[in-house]
């Protein structure tokens, strides 16, 4: 049996790692640490990484508790030799019982995902709709009057213009998720206080449906910093598509252009960073986000390290590989309901009739098939991607995965180190 006692050079306990660059690495089985560790040895260049990673929404698809997923990644890290520093993000955070669970176990960066109180429609409404619906959110947005008719410069030279509009839909869009984040803020900061803790705060609001406007982000990172939040990190919804576990689909010149501004606006209010959620395999915008950011930002991926699994089942287990392509198959219209996604079964040939090497290429693709400076495209791995839950959760399934890793520690640890020093190297490019 393994010592499972950490050496007196490594972290005992988690840290937050403040405004440095850093990138988070989920693994949904609990294995995936050493081959993290491989990719940092290798390529991190100064980029600080969080181990421990994974949202209540992952850990209740995948029955881990807190407690497991933070000894998976801290016994992992010791076994695999790594020194450095380690964060620890409690991602996706909706309820103070969220953050009790997590702080209890050792969690530094706490992920607030406030997206249930958004309103995905105030976007599109007109300016009747929009009125009716602010006199209804106005109560919830006590900062309304404070930017009415304020113009913000930019370092890039771009003016972020509060016209009543603006202010109205941030109030009907934002106005109640801004309350929610703030509430929640101060639990974080209660429990943890109360612990004697360190602690620091990441905001998402990435899952819209429209991008996040500049007068949104000022306001919604004023308001946060003015409640006395510990933002260290804001993550909002980009320009472009970022679906699940491909690269990024849009104008990467348009995107950094974007970048640029909001950036500007972590600068003038903060400082803090900008966080890129859904960034497994996002590699063409990376150097575009390192440098419009200077070097102040976080990445977070999770399901990237589910499917570099499934690749060593793939070359190991051919016939359990096959398996899991059609019951993926079978899941992916119930499963893809709360992601964003774009491929459909009917894009995508079943596995019957297709060679081993082929069935890898069609539905996890090898960095050899795509083009230098790109991430993965092919939507076969959107439909494994979205069906991890059920697949590890399936009494047969799940256990096998894990036996086909548990047998083939070294090619798992050599698939994830490869695939996410190409992430790394892609991120230091631009720093």
């Amino acid at each position: 049996m393994k010592d499972k006692t950490m050496s007196a050079d490594t972290p005992s306990k988690c840290v937050p790692l403040g405004l440095a660059p850093s990138f988070g690495f989920g693994d949904r089985i609990g294995l995936a640490t050493p081959g993290h560790v491989e990719s940092m040895k290798r390529s991190a260049n100064g980029i600080e990484p969080i181990f421990p990673q994974q949202s209540i929404r992952e850990m209740t698809r995948t029955q881990r508790t807190a407690q497991q997923v933070m000894d998976d990644a801290m016994n992992g890290a010791r076994e695999a030799g790594w020194t450095g520093r380690i964060g620890a993000d409690a991602d996706h955070l909706k309820t103070p019982d969220d953050v009790n669970v997590t702080q209890a176990v050792g969690f530094t960066f706490f992920t607030i995902d406030p997206s249930d109180d958004v309103d995905q429609k105030a976007d599109d409404y007109n300016e009747s709709t929009l009125r009716e619906k602010f006199s209804s959110a106005k109560d919830a947005a006590p900062w309304y009057d404070s930017y009415l008719g304020k113009s913000v410069g930019l370092s890039t030279g771009a003016k972020i213009e509060l016209t009543e509009e603006a202010c109205m839909r941030a109030a009907v869009k934002y106005g109640p998720a801004i309350s929610r984040a703030l509430s929640l803020g101060d639990h974080i900061k209660s429990v943890n206080e109360s612990a004697g803790s360190d602690y620091e705060i990441e905001l998402s609001v990435d899952e819209t449906d429209q991008p996040t406007t500049l007068a949104e982000h000022y306001i919604i990172a004023d308001q946060c910093i003015a409640g006395g939040m510990k933002l260290v990190s804001l993550a909002p919804r980009f320009i472009g598509e970022l679906e699940k576990g491909v690269d990024y689909k849009g104008d990467v010149g348009a995107l950094e252009a974007s970048l640029n501004d909001h950036a500007a606006i972590a600068e003038l209010l903060g400082p803090y960073k900008l966080s890129l959620h859904s960034g497994s395999d996002k590699v063409s915008m990376y150097p575009a986000l390192a440098r419009a950011t200077k070097g102040r930002f976080h990445v977070k991926t999770a399901g990237t390290s589910y499917l570099e699994a499934l690749r060593v089942v793939a070359r190991h287990d051919e016939a359990l590989f096959r398996r899991i392509v059609q019951f993926g198959r079978e899941r992916y219209p119930v499963d893809k309901a709360t992601y964003h996604v774009s491929a459909t079964n009917e894009a995508v040939a079943p596995g019957d009739g297709l060679d081993a090497k082929k069935l890898e290429q069609v539905y996890l693709e090898c960095w050899a098939d795509v083009p230098k400076g790109l991430g993965f495209t092919e939507p076969g791995r959107q439909i494994l991607h979205c069906t991890f839950g059920s697949t590890l959760t399936d009494p047969e399934l799940g256990p096998a995965v894990r036996s086909v890793l548990e047998s083939h520690p070294d090619t798992y640890t050599e698939v994830l180190a490869d695939h996410f020093s190409r992430h790394l190297e892609a991120l230091a490019e631009g720093m």
